[in-house]
């Protein structure tokens, strides 16, 4: 495993961290090979985890906490989200702060997860959704400077909407937010536009989220994939989405280097851009946990096919299915 700086903060973070979603939320989830592999994780170099309250209403952060304590000679670095308190997700133009992120809730969200973790602080703490409209309401300032203050959370973070990377600009520029987290993959590129360079100007750390495209970038998904009721994919692929996403990626197919699988080429053209700190996939089955870990080699992709990948750059704005 290679390590990267987590940006102004200066935190030493494996480069392929681990993502918690899949574990609470998603249908096949199942304890024990969490526990499993978030323990083959750390074993491999991982030291970056992320999970969410709304993974299973704190399931997730659980689980998170069962690990860290199981590990108290390693600094494992942990992060995780406030809920919007209207529970949706994303958030859309003209939310009011009060409706979403209300200070007395921002508070009360942190104590809940620090609960479940099992912790005296956290790491990184993230709004868990976002309007850059807020970005100088002191309301949240107070909080997230007074949560800073007593030593509750070390960070605070921003997991932008999806598609929307340019929905947090003016929110960095408050100096603030320590990380911001957002969708980054060979077809969601568009944060190369406006969001890294600004990040890099501030020293502000970026998380590289679904960097498979909720699965599309694995390879394996047909125009005929379904899922089990009450799996949040169903939503997700519906068919418009799930057509063209399967259409895209077999266009990708014939690039993929001897020897090397979709899902690795994925994860190594994000790699090759040096404003990321740490790529978050899901890990639910330690088979995955290798395969991902293994891409933090050093091994950069041929400047000719990362041309190539650049092609394939898909710009998508939010619709009623993106959530």
């Amino acid at each position: 495993m290679r390590y990267r700086k987590f940006g102004r903060l200066g935190w030493e973070i494996s480069e392929i961290g681990y993502g918690m979603w899949g574990m609470a939320g998603w249908t096949g989830s199942d304890d024990a090979q969490s526990l499993e592999s978030l323990e083959l994780s750390v074993e491999l170099g991982c030291n970056f985890f992320d999970t969410a309250y709304a993974y299973g209403e704190g399931h997730s952060e659980r689980l998170l906490g069962r690990l860290v304590a199981a590990h108290p000679e390693k600094k494992l670095y942990t992060a995780s989200k406030i809920p919007p308190k209207n529970r949706k997700w994303p958030s859309r133009r003209g939310y009011l702060l009060e409706d979403v992120f209300p200070p007395e809730y921002i508070r009360e969200m942190t104590l809940k997860t620090l609960e479940n973790l099992g912790l005296p602080s956290l790491d990184l703490m993230q709004f868990h959704v976002w309007e850059d409209s807020w970005a100088h309401d002191e309301r949240w300032q107070r909080a997230v400077s007074d949560l800073k203050a007593e030593g509750l959370v070390k960070s605070f973070g921003v997991s932008v909407n999806r598609w929307e990377p340019d929905n947090v600009l003016e929110t960095l520029r408050t100096g603030l937010i320590d990380a911001v987290q957002v969708i980054y993959n060979i077809f969601d590129q568009n944060p190369e536009d406006h969001l890294f360079p600004l990040c890099d100007e501030l020293g502000v750390a970026v998380i590289a989220r679904v960097p498979f495209d909720e699965g599309t970038l694995t390879g394996t998904l047909t125009k005929d994939s379904t899922w089990p009721p009450g799996d949040w994919r169903n939503t997700y692929f519906v068919p418009e989405n799930l057509h063209a996403s399967v259409d895209r990626a077999e266009a990708l197919r014939p690039l993929i280097p001897p020897g090397m699988t979709m899902p690795e080429m994925a994860l190594r053209f994000i790699l090759a851009n040096p404003t990321v700190s740490t790529i978050i996939p899901g890990m639910r089955k330690p088979q995955h946990v290798r395969a991902n870990i293994a891409a933090s080699d050093g091994q950069t992709l041929p400047a000719d096919l990362l041309a190539e990948l650049k092609k394939h750059r898909w710009d998508r704005t939010p619709t009623s299915w993106s959530q």
